[in-house]
This record gives structure tokens, C-alpha cells and sequence, in this order.
């Protein structure tokens, strides 16, 4: 072992939750699960709880964000609450910024503000969203400018006409995220932490790594670099368990291949004869980092894991249907972290 591989027991766990909603189930349950994941999670040690911005899909309760953060923020004490993330092209920048702020406000020094530059939804709902597509994705770096500005307080003699408040003058500590190398070399310029989407786009995840450690500048809100990495993990007692509830996962995306996203579906026993070998290339592709088995596995892949990518940080997604399952996996985590 060389000097500079990282440990387990080096860096930080947080997780990333979708709110699924399972079949069978409403997103009322699916908000019920996520407080309750919350609750379990700031008890086991992770450090952070984000939720992501997704619109018109009937299997993530996330939509309204701001609220759901709210909403686990209050029902937790310590665990960083955050967005993975908020998509700025759908919104006003001084909305967020006052959205933030207010959760600053009601829960200081807990809250995480998490940027992506997608619409996390198709054209027309984005339509539906924004009302005009004049803006998007290539305006991502201004509609920042803008959202940072909000924060900032006011120079002497300054005369702003339009104020974030509550927003102005606080520190919302601002995360970008991504799945290619646009937002890892943004972050960098700016000296952000940088969140990349491994759990969906694997093959980018070392390029756009190396693409923000090579090109970070210190800044006033962070002096060295910090990547988390997102990734899938799914943990059982047994591989052959961990194996069986992966499939719900799989399923998931399966569907999203095909353009017909839906309900988090019950595991089964085989994935075998349920996709064509097109598919099952295209989702082997997508899920390649993906970690399953049981806690040994898990472990393993994950100082694997750890040292090929050199986090600082990894936010666990687990996207598992039957919720106690669900609790396990992220409690065998939590007993990797502290084991380590």
C-alpha cells in the first residue's frame, strides 16, 4: 500500500435519496420513508442527506425540493441537509436564493445547495416549468453568478435593488454537480466542491475527477479540493440477497432506457429474458460502479472503490423497494464506515 491511497476511515458517507415511490405505494409513503432513512442515517454516523430535483415522474416524490429538505431538516438534528440537486435553468436564481436562505435561516448550519445545470425532465415539462426555453444549460455559469450574488452581502455605499432575504449575508455552502466534465472544470475555476454522478455516469467519473483537481484554484470558500463521489450500493446479509434486490434498480433503469419511466418495481429473481442483449449492454454500461453484496463485498469494493477514485466524500444511493431492506442496507454501510 502506498502513502497516498485513502482509507475507508479518511473520508465522509452521506446519502443521496430519490424518494421512490414503490408500486403499490403513493409518494406519501415515499415521503414517510425518506424522514424515516433520515432519522436512521444521522443515527448511524452519515454526514449528509440530499434529495434531487426530478419533474413529472411518477416514481420520484422529490419534485418540490426546497420542501422535502425542509420537511427532513425538521425532523432531524445534526445530519446536512442538502439538494443533489437543484436544477438552476428551471428557476429564478433570487428564488433559490431566498428558498435557501430561509432553510438557513430555520436550520443553521445545516443546509447544502447542490446545483445541477439539466432540466431533470423532459423538454416539455421543462416548457411547463420555465414557461420559455430562452434559457438553459449554456447559461448555467451567469444564473450562478447571479445566485452567488444574492448571498453576498451589499458593498459599502452599494445600492441593490433586489435583495435575497433571508439569503443575503448568510453561508449556503454551494455544491456543483455533475455527470461529464463541464461542471467538474466550473467548480474548479470557482473553488466549489464538486459532486459527480457516478451512480448514473461511471465511464466520465475519472476524467471529470482529474479535470477538477487539475484545474482547482483556492478560493474564500475552499482552500482544496473536495469531490464526492456518488455511487450505488446496495447491501444484504447475502450476495445472493443483495443480488435478488438489485433488481429493482436494474429495473429502474431498464425502464428509463426505453423512455418509459415508472414506479420503483418489486425484485425478482432473474433479470434474465427481460431485456434485449442491446439493453443489457447499455445497462451493464450504466451501472458498472454500482456495489452489491453482502457486507464483505460491499467493503471491499468500496477501499476498491475509494482508491481509483480518491474521494474525499461518497453519497450512497441505494434504490431498494421493500424499505426495511432499504434501512439494512445503509446500516451495513454505516458498520463498514465505523469498522474501518
Amino acid at each position: 500500500m502506498t502513502t497516498n491511497e485513502k482509507q475507508l476511515n479518511e473520508i465522509l458517507f452521506s446519502v443521496l435519496d430519490l424518494a421512490p415511490v414503490i408500486e403499490g405505494a403513493t409518494p406519501a409513503d415515499a415521503l414517510r420513508n425518506t424522514l424515516d432513512l433520515a432519522q436512521h442515517v444521522e443515527k448511524w454516523g452519515y454526514n449528509r442527506y440530499w434529495v434531487a430535483e426530478h419533474h413529472n415522474m411518477a416514481g420520484i416524490a422529490s419534485s418540490a425540493t426546497s420542501v422535502v429538505i425542509g420537511h427532513v431538516a425538521a425532523g432531524t438534528s445534526r445530519i446536512r441537509v442538502g439538494s443533489g440537486g437543484i436544477m438552476l435553468p428551471n428557476h429564478a436564481p433570487l428564488v433559490i436564493a431566498e428558498q435557501f436562505g430561509t432553510l438557513e435561516t430555520l436550520f443553521p448550519g445545516r443546509i447544502d445547495l447542490g446545483l445541477g445545470r439539466a432540466p431533470g425532465t423532459d423538454q416539455v415539462t421543462a416548457h411547463a416549468l420555465r414557461r420559455t426555453l430562452q434559457s438553459g444549460a449554456d447559461d448555467f455559469p451567469e444564473q450562478l453568478e447571479e445566485l452567488r450574488t444574492y448571498f453576498t452581502p451589499p458593498a459599502e455605499g452599494e445600492n441593490r435593488r433586489v435583495r435575497a432575504i433571508p439569503g443575503e449575508g448568510l453561508k449556503v455552502p454551494i455544491w456543483l454537480l455533475g455527470s461529464s466534465g463541464f461542471s467538474a472544470r466550473l467548480s474548479a475555476q470557482l473553488g466549489l466542491p464538486f459532486a459527480f454522478a457516478s451512480h448514473f455516469s461511471p465511464e466520465n467519473t475519472i476524467p471529470a475527477l482529474d479535470l477538477y483537481r487539475r484545474f482547482f484554484q483556492p478560493s474564500d470558500e475552499l482552500e482544496t479540493p473536495h469531490a464526492m463521489v456518488g455511487v450505488n450500493v446496495i447491501a444484504a446479509d447475502t450476495d445472493e440477497e443483495a443480488n435478488r434486490l438489485a433488481t429493482s434498480l436494474q429495473q429502474q433503469f431498464l425502464n428509463l432506457i426505453r423512455n418509459t419511466p415508472g414506479l420503483l418495481k418489486p425484485p425478482v429473481d432473474s433479470m434474465e429474458g427481460l431485456m434485449s442483449p442491446y439493453e443489457e449492454a447499455i445497462l451493464h454500461k450504466q451501472l458498472s460502479t454500482s456495489i452489491i453484496g453482502s457486507k464483505e463485498t460491499v467493503e471491499r469494493k468500496l477501499k476498491e472503490f475509494v482508491q481509483e477514485t480518491k474521494a474525499d466524500e461518497l453519497m450512497i444511493h441505494g434504490q431498494i423497494y421493500d424499505h426495511k431492506a432499504r434501512l439494512r442496507s445503509f446500516e451495513i454501510v454505516s458498520e463498514i464506515m465505523r469498522a474501518n
